[in-house]
Protein backbone atom coordinates (compact mmCIF):
# COMPACT_ATOMS: atom_id res chain seq x y z
CA UNK A 1 0.00 0.00 0.00
CA UNK A 2 2.61 2.58 0.92
CA UNK A 3 4.53 1.35 -2.30
CA UNK A 4 1.37 2.37 -4.41
CA UNK A 5 0.53 5.53 -2.16
CA UNK A 6 4.18 6.63 -3.41
CA UNK A 7 3.61 6.57 -6.87
CA UNK A 8 0.63 8.36 -6.65
CA UNK A 9 2.89 11.37 -4.95
CA UNK A 10 5.01 11.03 -7.75
CA UNK A 11 2.82 11.01 -10.39
CA UNK A 12 0.93 14.29 -8.66
CA UNK A 13 4.35 16.05 -8.68
CA UNK A 14 5.26 14.70 -12.03
CA UNK A 15 2.10 16.27 -13.44
CA UNK A 16 2.32 19.68 -11.84
CA UNK A 17 5.39 19.73 -13.21
CA UNK A 18 4.45 18.95 -16.62
CA UNK A 19 1.81 21.14 -16.50
CA UNK A 20 4.03 24.21 -15.21
CA UNK A 21 6.50 23.85 -18.45
CA UNK A 22 3.75 24.35 -20.37
CA UNK A 23 3.27 28.20 -21.16
CA UNK A 24 -0.58 28.30 -22.08
CA UNK A 25 -3.13 27.05 -20.23
CA UNK A 26 -5.76 25.08 -21.72
CA UNK A 27 -9.38 27.03 -21.66
CA UNK A 28 -11.17 24.30 -20.30
CA UNK A 29 -15.04 24.37 -19.87
CA UNK A 30 -17.99 21.62 -17.84
CA UNK A 31 -20.96 20.53 -19.70
CA UNK A 32 -22.38 19.05 -16.78
CA UNK A 33 -22.06 17.91 -13.15
CA UNK A 34 -24.40 14.53 -13.07
CA UNK A 35 -21.89 12.37 -13.84
CA UNK A 36 -20.05 10.97 -10.71
CA UNK A 37 -16.85 11.31 -12.71
CA UNK A 38 -16.96 15.27 -12.17
CA UNK A 39 -14.43 15.23 -9.18
CA UNK A 40 -11.54 14.07 -11.26
CA UNK A 41 -12.31 18.03 -13.29
CA UNK A 42 -13.52 19.99 -10.02
CA UNK A 43 -10.54 18.53 -8.17
CA UNK A 44 -7.67 19.63 -10.58
CA UNK A 45 -9.01 23.12 -11.11
CA UNK A 46 -6.19 24.61 -9.10
CA UNK A 47 -2.86 22.60 -10.07
CA UNK A 48 -2.10 25.39 -13.22
CA UNK A 49 -2.74 23.07 -16.56
CA UNK A 50 -5.96 24.55 -17.58
CA UNK A 51 -8.70 27.62 -16.54
CA UNK A 52 -11.51 26.02 -15.83
CA UNK A 53 -14.00 29.52 -17.82
CA UNK A 54 -17.58 27.73 -17.16
CA UNK A 55 -19.89 25.26 -15.76
CA UNK A 56 -23.16 24.32 -17.36
CA UNK A 57 -25.50 23.06 -15.07
CA UNK A 58 -29.33 23.28 -14.66
CA UNK A 59 -29.64 22.32 -11.81
CA UNK A 60 -28.61 24.75 -9.38
CA UNK A 61 -28.63 23.02 -6.00
CA UNK A 62 -26.36 20.64 -7.50
CA UNK A 63 -24.01 22.98 -8.82
CA UNK A 64 -24.41 25.00 -5.68
CA UNK A 65 -23.34 21.81 -3.49
CA UNK A 66 -19.95 21.43 -5.79
CA UNK A 67 -19.09 25.01 -5.71
CA UNK A 68 -19.01 24.45 -1.65
CA UNK A 69 -16.95 21.00 -1.73
CA UNK A 70 -14.78 22.53 -4.50
CA UNK A 71 -14.60 25.95 -3.96
CA UNK A 72 -15.36 27.59 -7.15
CA UNK A 73 -17.52 30.35 -7.59
CA UNK A 74 -20.99 29.97 -8.60
CA UNK A 75 -20.52 32.96 -11.36
CA UNK A 76 -19.25 30.03 -12.86
CA UNK A 77 -22.12 28.43 -13.37
CA UNK A 78 -24.61 28.94 -16.12
CA UNK A 79 -28.25 27.33 -16.55
CA UNK A 80 -27.80 27.28 -20.34
CA UNK A 81 -24.59 25.67 -22.27
CA UNK A 82 -24.90 27.61 -25.39
CA UNK A 83 -24.95 30.67 -23.50
CA UNK A 84 -22.32 29.42 -21.47
CA UNK A 85 -20.16 29.03 -24.85
CA UNK A 86 -21.19 32.17 -26.19
CA UNK A 87 -19.46 34.17 -23.20
CA UNK A 88 -16.94 31.85 -22.19
CA UNK A 89 -15.40 31.36 -25.21
CA UNK A 90 -14.23 28.28 -24.12
CA UNK A 91 -11.18 26.12 -26.35
CA UNK A 92 -12.77 22.26 -25.16
CA UNK A 93 -15.56 21.29 -22.92
CA UNK A 94 -15.28 17.98 -20.79
CA UNK A 95 -18.87 16.65 -21.13
CA UNK A 96 -20.02 15.44 -17.53
CA UNK A 97 -23.72 15.00 -18.00
CA UNK A 98 -25.65 11.57 -18.72
CA UNK A 99 -24.56 9.99 -22.10
CA UNK A 100 -28.02 11.24 -24.30
CA UNK A 101 -26.68 14.49 -23.73
CA UNK A 102 -23.49 13.80 -25.25
CA UNK A 103 -24.91 14.56 -28.96
CA UNK A 104 -26.34 17.67 -27.73
CA UNK A 105 -23.14 19.03 -26.50
CA UNK A 106 -21.09 18.38 -29.35
CA UNK A 107 -23.62 19.65 -31.73
CA UNK A 108 -23.02 23.51 -29.14
CA UNK A 109 -19.49 22.77 -29.33
CA UNK A 110 -18.28 21.79 -32.53
CA UNK A 111 -19.79 24.81 -34.91
CA UNK A 112 -18.07 27.05 -32.17
CA UNK A 113 -14.59 24.45 -33.19
CA UNK A 114 -14.80 23.99 -29.85
CA UNK A 115 -13.24 20.43 -28.84
CA UNK A 116 -14.68 17.85 -26.62
CA UNK A 117 -13.99 15.24 -24.47
CA UNK A 118 -17.10 12.89 -23.31
CA UNK A 119 -16.88 10.29 -20.40
CA UNK A 120 -17.24 6.58 -21.55
CA UNK A 121 -19.15 5.47 -23.78
CA UNK A 122 -19.30 7.64 -26.70
CA UNK A 123 -23.05 8.30 -27.07
CA UNK A 124 -26.09 6.07 -26.38
CA UNK A 125 -26.44 4.64 -29.90
CA UNK A 126 -24.76 4.23 -33.31
CA UNK A 127 -26.67 6.83 -34.35
CA UNK A 128 -25.94 9.46 -31.88
CA UNK A 129 -21.93 8.54 -32.03
CA UNK A 130 -22.14 8.92 -36.13
CA UNK A 131 -23.61 12.40 -36.27
CA UNK A 132 -21.58 13.27 -33.01
CA UNK A 133 -18.01 12.67 -35.93
CA UNK A 134 -20.02 13.55 -39.06
CA UNK A 135 -20.00 16.91 -36.74
CA UNK A 136 -16.32 16.76 -35.36
CA UNK A 137 -15.13 16.05 -38.49
CA UNK A 138 -16.89 18.73 -40.73
CA UNK A 139 -16.00 21.23 -37.92
CA UNK A 140 -11.83 19.83 -37.41
CA UNK A 141 -12.73 19.44 -33.71
CA UNK A 142 -10.75 16.40 -31.75
CA UNK A 143 -13.62 14.33 -29.96
CA UNK A 144 -12.32 12.23 -27.40
CA UNK A 145 -13.57 9.53 -24.94
CA UNK A 146 -12.11 9.55 -21.50
CA UNK A 147 -12.10 5.99 -20.16
CA UNK A 148 -9.94 4.95 -16.98
CA UNK A 149 -8.43 2.13 -18.39
CA UNK A 150 -6.31 4.08 -20.74
CA UNK A 151 -4.22 5.55 -17.81
CA UNK A 152 -3.36 1.48 -17.10
CA UNK A 153 0.04 0.85 -17.31
CA UNK A 154 -0.53 -2.81 -17.02
CA UNK A 155 -2.66 -2.40 -20.50
CA UNK A 156 -0.19 -0.65 -22.09
CA UNK A 157 2.71 -3.22 -21.01
CA UNK A 158 0.62 -5.98 -21.87
CA UNK A 159 0.05 -4.31 -25.43
CA UNK A 160 3.87 -3.95 -25.99
CA UNK A 161 4.52 -7.33 -25.03
CA UNK A 162 2.12 -8.83 -27.49
CA UNK A 163 3.20 -6.62 -30.37
CA UNK A 164 6.91 -8.34 -29.54
CA UNK A 165 5.81 -11.47 -31.05
CA UNK A 166 7.08 -13.48 -27.53
CA UNK A 167 3.81 -14.58 -26.74
CA UNK A 168 3.13 -15.52 -30.56
CA UNK A 169 -0.36 -14.13 -31.69
CA UNK A 170 -3.34 -13.32 -29.63
CA UNK A 171 -6.33 -15.90 -29.68
CA UNK A 172 -8.36 -14.90 -26.83
CA UNK A 173 -9.11 -12.01 -24.93
CA UNK A 174 -11.10 -11.63 -22.22
CA UNK A 175 -11.97 -8.72 -20.71
CA UNK A 176 -14.31 -7.70 -17.23
CA UNK A 177 -15.11 -4.86 -15.48
CA UNK A 178 -17.54 -3.69 -12.96
CA UNK A 179 -18.90 -3.92 -9.34
CA UNK A 180 -21.93 -4.05 -7.16
CA UNK A 181 -23.87 -2.37 -9.19
CA UNK A 182 -24.50 1.84 -8.88
CA UNK A 183 -26.98 1.68 -6.25
CA UNK A 184 -24.76 -0.73 -3.91
CA UNK A 185 -21.41 1.10 -3.84
CA UNK A 186 -23.39 4.82 -3.28
CA UNK A 187 -23.54 6.45 -6.28
CA UNK A 188 -24.94 9.82 -5.90
CA UNK A 189 -28.78 10.41 -6.81
CA UNK A 190 -28.48 12.71 -9.85
CA UNK A 191 -26.29 10.12 -10.99
CA UNK A 192 -28.16 7.35 -10.40
CA UNK A 193 -31.40 8.49 -12.01
CA UNK A 194 -29.55 8.60 -15.51
CA UNK A 195 -27.42 5.45 -14.70
CA UNK A 196 -30.06 3.21 -14.40
CA UNK A 197 -32.13 4.61 -17.47
CA UNK A 198 -32.30 2.90 -20.53
CA UNK A 199 -32.73 6.33 -22.40
CA UNK A 200 -30.35 8.37 -20.67
CA UNK A 201 -27.52 5.65 -20.67
CA UNK A 202 -28.27 3.73 -23.58
CA UNK A 203 -28.66 0.50 -21.32
CA UNK A 204 -27.40 -0.61 -18.50
CA UNK A 205 -24.16 -2.39 -17.30
CA UNK A 206 -23.26 -3.51 -21.00
CA UNK A 207 -23.28 0.16 -22.29
CA UNK A 208 -21.55 1.14 -18.79
CA UNK A 209 -19.13 -1.21 -18.84
CA UNK A 210 -19.35 -3.25 -22.02
CA UNK A 211 -17.39 -0.09 -23.89
CA UNK A 212 -14.45 -0.78 -21.77
CA UNK A 213 -13.56 -4.60 -23.94
CA UNK A 214 -14.51 -3.31 -26.75
CA UNK A 215 -12.06 0.17 -26.79
CA UNK A 216 -8.85 -2.30 -25.47
CA UNK A 217 -10.06 -4.63 -28.41
CA UNK A 218 -9.92 -1.67 -31.03
CA UNK A 219 -7.09 -0.60 -29.74
CA UNK A 220 -5.01 -4.16 -29.89
CA UNK A 221 -6.17 -4.79 -33.07
CA UNK A 222 -5.33 -1.45 -34.62
CA UNK A 223 -8.80 -0.83 -35.61
CA UNK A 224 -9.82 -4.62 -36.74
CA UNK A 225 -13.88 -4.17 -37.24
CA UNK A 226 -15.10 -8.11 -35.93
CA UNK A 227 -17.22 -10.53 -37.84
CA UNK A 228 -19.88 -11.15 -35.86
CA UNK A 229 -21.36 -10.06 -32.05
CA UNK A 230 -23.02 -12.57 -29.58
CA UNK A 231 -24.89 -11.33 -26.44
CA UNK A 232 -26.90 -12.52 -23.49
CA UNK A 233 -27.73 -10.16 -20.57
CA UNK A 234 -29.64 -10.56 -17.26
CA UNK A 235 -31.47 -8.52 -15.12
CA UNK A 236 -29.88 -10.14 -11.66
CA UNK A 237 -30.79 -7.15 -9.38
CA UNK A 238 -34.56 -5.80 -9.92
CA UNK A 239 -35.17 -4.45 -6.94
CA UNK A 240 -32.18 -1.80 -8.32
CA UNK A 241 -31.76 -1.41 -11.63
CA UNK A 242 -35.63 -2.32 -13.04
CA UNK A 243 -35.30 -0.93 -15.79
CA UNK A 244 -31.77 -2.33 -17.81
CA UNK A 245 -29.78 -5.51 -17.36
CA UNK A 246 -27.08 -5.31 -14.66
CA UNK A 247 -25.25 -8.37 -16.34
CA UNK A 248 -23.84 -9.11 -19.68
CA UNK A 249 -21.51 -11.63 -21.83
CA UNK A 250 -20.26 -10.60 -24.90
CA UNK A 251 -18.55 -12.68 -27.52
CA UNK A 252 -16.70 -11.14 -30.53
CA UNK A 253 -14.99 -13.08 -32.87
CA UNK A 254 -12.75 -11.73 -35.49
CA UNK A 255 -11.23 -14.93 -38.33
CA UNK A 256 -8.66 -15.34 -35.92
CA UNK A 257 -9.39 -14.58 -32.66
CA UNK A 258 -12.12 -13.92 -30.11
CA UNK A 259 -13.07 -11.35 -27.22
CA UNK A 260 -15.04 -12.03 -24.51
CA UNK A 261 -16.53 -9.16 -22.40
CA UNK A 262 -17.32 -9.52 -19.02
CA UNK A 263 -19.59 -6.52 -17.87
CA UNK A 264 -21.63 -6.61 -14.94
CA UNK A 265 -23.14 -4.80 -12.28
CA UNK A 266 -23.05 -8.06 -9.62
CA UNK A 267 -19.32 -8.21 -9.21
CA UNK A 268 -18.83 -8.85 -5.46
CA UNK A 269 -15.12 -6.74 -5.92
CA UNK A 270 -14.91 -4.29 -8.09
CA UNK A 271 -12.36 -4.93 -11.08
CA UNK A 272 -10.87 -3.74 -13.91
CA UNK A 273 -9.25 -6.48 -15.43
CA UNK A 274 -8.08 -7.99 -18.83
CA UNK A 275 -6.27 -11.63 -20.20
CA UNK A 276 -4.77 -12.31 -23.28
CA UNK A 277 -3.97 -15.98 -24.23
CA UNK A 278 -1.85 -16.10 -27.19
CA UNK A 279 -0.28 -19.16 -29.12
CA UNK A 280 2.79 -19.54 -26.07
CA UNK A 281 1.70 -18.24 -23.04
CA UNK A 282 -0.56 -15.82 -21.20
CA UNK A 283 -0.54 -11.95 -20.26
CA UNK A 284 -2.70 -10.71 -17.23
CA UNK A 285 -3.54 -7.40 -16.47
CA UNK A 286 -4.78 -8.10 -13.28
CA UNK A 287 -5.14 -4.32 -12.27
CA UNK A 288 -3.57 -0.65 -12.82
CA UNK A 289 -0.55 -1.21 -11.71
CA UNK A 290 0.13 -5.63 -11.61
CA UNK A 291 0.97 -7.51 -15.06
CA UNK A 292 1.51 -11.34 -15.00
CA UNK A 293 2.70 -13.62 -17.48
CA UNK A 294 2.71 -17.32 -17.79
CA UNK A 295 4.95 -18.31 -20.65
CA UNK A 296 3.84 -22.16 -21.29
CA UNK A 297 6.42 -25.15 -20.26
CA UNK A 298 4.82 -28.85 -21.54
CA UNK A 299 1.15 -29.16 -21.26
CA UNK A 300 0.42 -27.67 -18.27
CA UNK A 301 3.53 -25.96 -16.75
CA UNK A 302 4.43 -22.27 -17.39
CA UNK A 303 7.18 -19.81 -16.04
CA UNK A 304 5.35 -16.71 -13.99
CA UNK A 305 6.56 -13.48 -13.98
CA UNK A 306 4.69 -10.84 -12.00
CA UNK A 307 5.60 -7.12 -12.48
CA UNK A 308 4.16 -3.79 -10.50
CA UNK A 309 4.65 -0.93 -12.82
CA UNK A 310 4.78 2.92 -12.20
CA UNK A 311 2.51 5.58 -13.68
CA UNK A 312 3.12 6.09 -17.27
CA UNK A 313 4.49 9.28 -18.00
CA UNK A 314 2.57 12.59 -17.91
CA UNK A 315 0.50 13.35 -20.09
CA UNK A 316 -0.47 9.86 -20.45
CA UNK A 317 -1.82 9.30 -16.70
CA UNK A 318 -4.45 12.35 -16.90
CA UNK A 319 -7.04 12.98 -19.39
CA UNK A 320 -6.95 16.68 -18.72
CA UNK A 321 -3.65 16.87 -19.37
CA UNK A 322 -3.92 14.54 -22.55
CA UNK A 323 -6.75 16.87 -23.78
CA UNK A 324 -4.79 20.36 -23.40
CA UNK A 325 -1.76 18.36 -25.21
CA UNK A 326 -3.80 16.67 -27.96
CA UNK A 327 -5.17 20.27 -28.71
CA UNK A 328 -1.87 22.59 -28.44
CA UNK A 329 -0.38 20.03 -30.74
CA UNK A 330 2.37 18.50 -27.77
CA UNK A 331 1.47 15.32 -28.96
CA UNK A 332 -0.70 13.47 -31.49
CA UNK A 333 -2.71 10.49 -30.94
CA UNK A 334 -1.81 7.31 -32.80
CA UNK A 335 -4.67 5.72 -35.17
CA UNK A 336 -6.90 3.88 -33.25
CA UNK A 337 -5.81 5.07 -30.06
CA UNK A 338 -7.82 4.66 -26.91
CA UNK A 339 -9.06 7.85 -27.00
CA UNK A 340 -9.38 8.30 -30.39
CA UNK A 341 -12.99 8.97 -32.51
CA UNK A 342 -11.83 6.27 -35.00
CA UNK A 343 -11.72 3.58 -32.12
CA UNK A 344 -14.71 4.30 -30.26
CA UNK A 345 -17.05 4.52 -33.41
CA UNK A 346 -15.93 0.71 -33.66
CA UNK A 347 -16.78 0.67 -29.94
CA UNK A 348 -20.45 1.50 -30.74
CA UNK A 349 -21.06 -0.91 -33.30
CA UNK A 350 -19.90 -3.46 -30.92
CA UNK A 351 -22.32 -2.28 -28.61
CA UNK A 352 -25.05 -1.65 -31.08
CA UNK A 353 -24.16 -5.13 -31.80
CA UNK A 354 -24.27 -6.40 -28.63
CA UNK A 355 -28.00 -5.07 -27.36
CA UNK A 356 -29.20 -6.36 -30.74
CA UNK A 357 -27.98 -9.74 -29.99
CA UNK A 358 -29.67 -10.05 -26.69
CA UNK A 359 -32.67 -8.23 -27.61
CA UNK A 360 -33.26 -10.89 -30.50
CA UNK A 361 -31.63 -13.61 -29.35
CA UNK A 362 -29.01 -14.76 -32.37
CA UNK A 363 -25.65 -13.83 -33.51
CA UNK A 364 -25.44 -10.45 -34.96
CA UNK A 365 -23.07 -10.61 -37.96
CA UNK A 366 -21.09 -7.25 -39.63
CA UNK A 367 -21.27 -6.60 -43.22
Amino acid sequence: MKKRLSSFVFLFYLSIAFALGQEEKLKLAVAGLTHGHVGWVLSAIDRGDFELVGIAESNQELAEKYAEQYGFSMDLVFKDLEVMLEETQPEAVAAFANTFEHLKIVQAAAPRGIHVMVEKPLAVSLEHAQEMANLAQTHQIHLLTNYETSWYPTNHQAKEILESGEFGKAIKVIVRDGHRGPKKIGVGPEFLEWLTDPKLNGGGALMDFGCYGANLMTWLTNGERPLSVTAITQQLQPQNNPKVEDDATIIVNYPDKQLIIQASWNWPIGRKDMEIYAEKGIIYADDRNQLRTRMAEGYDGFQEKTVELPELDPPYPDPFLLLKAVIHHEIKLPPFDLYSLENNLIVMEILEAAKESAKKGKTIYFD
